[in-house]
């Protein structure tokens, strides 16, 4: 009699747990006027992380970055000069854009980002500024943009040639 009723407390438990449809439930949309309209706000009152450690991923009701020209080639230029490059976006998901960080892989790349909140459907620019002084030959300079997205991070790249400055130990070896 006991294991009889320990099998219906189961397969009771198991119906139960198993009524749901098994798809996610919908995130209450709001825009950032109606959440704005509610008072003071923070970043964190407008960010939707697609990954949290309660629910499962969400990678529909995100902001996601979307850019015009991920790579961009300068071509060829002499040793000293500086190239820059405006990587143009647009937020093409369902919730506002904050770019947390955008950084390159050394100090002679310098990246700078809207700090503000990118609405859906808006864009924005990320200003790289390349310092080819001690860069000789052929470069490519990944830029890593993390955000609220889906992944995190996305990557631009800056790459071309450059001459080395007359004199240079790198001109000797050519």
């Amino acid at each position: 009699m006991i294991q009889k009723t320990i099998i219906l407390a189961a397969v009771g438990a198991l119906a139960l747990s198993c009524s749901g449809s098994g798809q996610p439930e919908a995130v209450s949309e709001k825009t950032v006027e109606e959440i704005k309209s509610q008072g003071p706000i923070s970043n964190a009152d407008i960010i939707r992380s697609p990954v949290t450690a309660d629910e499962p991923v969400d990678t529909t009701n995100v902001a996601k970055i979307e850019f015009e020209e991920p790579d961009f080639n300068f071509g060829e230029v002499n040793e000293g000069e500086i190239v820059e490059h405006d990587f143009a976006f647009r937020n093409t998901g369902k919730a506002p854009l904050i770019i947390n960080n955008a950084r390159s892989t050394c100090g002679c790349t310098v990246p700078e980002w809207p700090k503000e909140p990118i609405p859906p459907g808006e864009g924005g620019v990320i200003s790289v500024r390349f310092d080819t002084k001690n860069r000789p030959n052929q470069q490519s300079k990944p830029i890593t943009i993390t955000a609220n997205t889906y992944p995190a991070t996305s990557r631009v790249f800056l790459s071309g040639f450059v001459y080395p400055a007359k004199g240079s130990e790198a001109e000797k070896t050519q």
